[in-house]
C-alpha cells in the first residue's frame, strides 16, 4: 500500500474513532479533565521539590520542567498514535486481530488506527504550561540548533514509546495474558524521564543507553539543549530511534507470523 494511500486511511480510522468518542460528549470533557489533573499535580510535585533544593545534581528548576514537558509530549501523541499497541492483548483475546489479518491492509496500520483516542490529549495541556514555565526559568540560547534539539527529542520520544508499545503488543502472541511487566519499560520510562536520567546513577544510565535506548531522546540531547556541552552532533542522536523502530518490527513480524488464533 503505498504512503499517500496509508496517510488516507489512517485519518479516515481517526475520523471514524473520534466521531465514536465525541457522542458521548459529556465523558470525554471527563476524561480531558481528570488526565490534565493528573499531568498537573506531578508539575506540582516538582514545584514543591524545588523549594528545598535549588539544584538537582546541576540541573535547576527550569531544566527539570523542560526535561518534564518534552517527556510528558512525547508519551501523549505516543498513547494518541500508538494505543492500538496498548490494547492489543484485547484484541488478541476478542478475536479482532484475526479479522484484521483477512483484510487486504497493514496490520500495524489497523491496530493503531483502531484505537485513536484524543481523550489521551489531556496531558498535552500540562505539557505546554510547562513548557513555557521551563523556558522562561532556562538559560537556553534559542537558536535554529537547539530549536531543532527540542523538536527531534519530542519526535524521537514519540517514536520511541510508540515502538514500547509495539513490543508489548508483540509479546501476546506468545502469552495473550496480561503483560502489565511491560509497564515497567513505557510508564516506568515515563515516570523517571522526567528528570534527567543521569541522576539515578551509572547503572540506570547505561541500561537506557545499551537495553532500552531512552537516552537517544532524553539525556544525551538534553546536554546540548542545555549547554552543558558544545558538542552539536548530539542533537542528532534522537534519529538512532528509527534503528530501534526497525528491531521492534522485526519482533512484532516474528509474532505475527507465529500468530495461533486463540477464538473469541
Amino acid at each position: 500500500m503505498k504512503i499517500k494511500e496509508s496517510l488516507k486511511l489512517y485519518v479516515k480510522y481517526a475520523s471514524v474513532c473520534t466521531q465514536s468518542i465525541m457522542q458521548y460528549k459529556l465523558s470525554f470533557l471527563l476524561m480531558i479533565i481528570a488526565r490534565f489533573i493528573l499531568a498537573f499535580c506531578e508539575l506540582i510535585a516538582i514545584k514543591f521539590l524545588f523549594i528545598g533544593f535549588t539544584q538537582i545534581k546541576g540541573y535547576t528548576y527550569g531544566d527539570v520542567l523542560l526535561c518534564f514537558s518534552i517527556i510528558q509530549m512525547s508519551f501523549t501523541f505516543a498513547e494518541l498514535f500508538g494505543n492500538g499497541f496498548k490494547v492489543f492483548s484485547g484484541m488478541v483475546k476478542g478475536g479482532e486481530f484475526d479479522r484484521m489479518m483477512l483484510r487486504p491492509c497493514s496490520l500495524i496500520l489497523q491496530v493503531i488506527g483502531s484505537r485513536f483516542e484524543v481523550g489521551r490529549t489531556g496531558p498535552l495541556f500540562t505539557a505546554i504550561i510547562t513548557l513555557v514555565l521551563g523556558i522562561r526559568h532556562s538559560q537556553i540560547t534559542w537558536n535554529i540548533m537547539t530549536i531543532w534539539t527540542m523538536a527531534a527529542m519530542i519526535i524521537g520520544g514519540t517514536l520511541l514509546f510508540i515502538g514500547l508499545f509495539m513490543l508489548e503488543a508483540s509479546v501476546c502472541f506468545f502469552s495473550i495474558e496480561d503483560t502489565s511487566l511491560m509497564n515497567v519499560l513505557t510508564y516506568g520510562a515515563k515516570t523517571h524521564g522526567k528528570y534527567p536520567i543521569d541522576i539515578y546513577g551509572k547503572g540506570i544510565l547505561r541500561f537506557c543507553t545499551y537495553v532500552i535506548p531512552y537516552t537517544l531522546i532524553q539525556y544525551y540531547p538534553l546536554q546540548f539543549l542545555l549547554g552543558k556541552t558544545n558538542n552539536w552532533q548530539l542533537a542528532f542522536c534522537p534519529i538512532g530511534i528509527i534503528v530501534f523502530l526497525l528491531i521492534c518490527n522485526f519482533v512484532w513480524r516474528f509474532g505475527v507470523k507465529r500468530y495461533k488464533s486463540c477464538g473469541s
